[in-house]
């Protein structure tokens, strides 16, 4: 499975959630994702031993569509700049990436 990269950006102290439609590469249409689960994590880098779990599920398994989210609580204590994330998709066992990206923290002003 190809890994799709998409880049986020985050605005400190406000919910946040966003979708990915997973493609078949081989046929070009939605990926099945029936009977899967997935996870999500948001670190500052790679290496980081600290991160943030997304909520995240499986929305529309026929379509390939997974959303991922953070509430304005959780993003609230994000300190702005460059973070990395990913999304993980768990399948009979086995574990794949399914998305990647650079995700962008913007400082909040309305408090």
């Amino acid at each position: 499975m190809a890994v799709y990269v998409s880049n986020i950006v985050i605005e400190q102290g406000y919910d946040f959630d966003t979708s990915f439609q997973l493609e078949d590469t081989r046929t070009n249409s939605p990926l099945d994702l029936s009977g899967t689960t997935s996870e999500s994590q948001l670190r500052k880098h790679s290496g980081a031993s600290t991160a943030v779990s997304f909520a995240s599920s499986v929305t529309n398994p026929t379509d390939g569509q997974i959303t991922i989210s953070l509430t304005s609580a959780q993003t609230v204590n994000l300190k702005p700049g460059r973070y990395v994330y990913d999304v993980k998709i768990l399948s009979a066992g086995k574990e794949y990436k399914a998305v990647e990206g650079a995700a962008l923290v913007r400082a909040g002003v309305t408090r």
